[in-house]
């Protein structure tokens, strides 16, 4: 028994883009009247991926010294450079990890 014999019309068939479908299966279904819509491409784990893409951009443009802009970031002036000796032994610099420790970043301590 087949759909048409059930009395059941079919104009369209929803299917994903898996090999186990090969070209023959579509030329069966074009000459039956039936057209074949392909779903969208799926992407597993997609909003992780962006979380961690915008996690490294704000890495990139607040945290990352730039070789180019005289070790600034692309977002900050160009700190002060510090000059009293007593000053640069006592630095407090914190470290803040990002993406589970794939990123450092360091500052000064307030």
């Amino acid at each position: 028994m087949d759909l048409e014999a059930a009395g059941a019309g079919v104009k369209y068939l929803i299917r994903d883009r898996d090999a186990k479908f090969p070209p023959l299966f579509d030329e069966i279904l074009a000459q039956a009247g039936i057209q074949v819509v392909l779903s969208g491409i799926r992407v597993p784990r997609k909003p992780h991926l962006l979380h961690a893409l915008r996690e490294y951009k704000t890495h990139y443009n607040r945290f990352r010294a730039h070789q180019a802009i005289e070790q600034a970031t692309p977002l900050r002036a160009v700190p002060a450079p510090i000059t009293d000796p007593h000053r640069i032994t006592n630095l407090d610099i914190r470290r803040h990890d990002r993406l589970d420790g794939i990123i450092h970043e360091h500052q000064h301590a307030a």
